[in-house]
């Protein structure tokens, strides 16, 4: 007898309801962003992709746009900030309800999104992360330096917005309709998770945080090596310190109904 292949989960039927599309910032990603794609239809076939090409100079528009992605070619390098925005302000203007981020590189399990989305799908949150520290067992470790330098940040955001926050340069998110609108509006660009977290915390929008399994990137190379680990560290304080005492980053009035 010919065995039958496994049917594909079944779909959250709140998820199903909703209008729903995955942003994928990538720069000079090939190596990587077909999987990621192919990863993401496995989750969920109606889900859109809108791959925000920052700049490339391999295929990586070239593969997302064959694998059916919308790609938002970036006229020249805007950096993570800027891209991820690009793909928010996408979001916010076609009226999409939720939306994922997940990195090009391939770092992001697609499979733990059922985990991410999940608080926001039940109403608990305005914001879900999914953390490689709050996880349990053997999985993909950074750098000794990096984790260190992220357990400072994670000390130092948790003070500010007085909420435990152990992972605050995590890109693996949920987000529903009112994220979506502050992030359209305003985000930051350099290294903007952490200075993002804070921005949450300003307009009163409510972050949750889930443990998830992350992989060594599949290709390519960090943007962030160990030589710039302490300048990272010094400028990223003092932004989260300036973001702090800054007036709410852009009234949501002005944001585009």
């Amino acid at each position: 007898m010919t065995e039958l292949a496994e049917a594909p989960p079944r779909l959250d039927a709140r998820l199903a309801a909703l209008r729903r599309v995955a942003i994928v910032p990538a720069l000079n990603e090939e190596g990587s962003v077909g999987r990621v794609l192919d990863e993401l239809r496995a989750f969920d076939p109606g889900l859109e992709i809108v791959v925000v090409d920052d700049g490339s100079t391999d295929r990586t528009r070239e593969i997302a746009a064959e694998r059916g992605a919308h790609v938002l070619a970036l006229p020249f390098n805007l950096g993570i900030g800027g891209a991820v925005q690009a793909g928010f302000r996408f979001a916010w203007e076609n009226g999409f309800d939720l939306a994922v981020r997940v990195d090009g590189d391939g770092q992001h399990d697609a499979r733990e999104l059922t985990r991410v989305v999940e608080p926001v799908l039940a109403g608990d949150a305005d914001i879900c992360v999914g953390s490689r520290f709050a996880a349990k067992g053997d999985g993909y470790r950074s750098s000794r330096s990096r984790r260190v330098g992220i357990r400072m940040l994670a000390w130092i955001v948790s003070a500010l917005v007085r909420q435990r926050v152990t992972d605050p340069t995590s890109g693996f998110q949920a987000v529903n309709r009112h994220g979506i609108r502050l992030f359209a509006a305003d985000y930051p660009h350099d290294y903007p998770e952490v200075e993002a977290t804070v921005m949450l915390f300003k307009h009163r929008l409510r972050l949750r945080e889930v443990p998830v399994a992350m992989r060594a990137r599949a290709a390519g190379q960090s943007s962030i090596g160990a030589l710039s680990a302490v300048y990272y560290m010094v400028k990223v304080t003092l932004a989260i310190v300036v973001a702090i005492f800054r007036r709410n980053a852009v009234p949501l009035e002005e944001v585009k109904q």
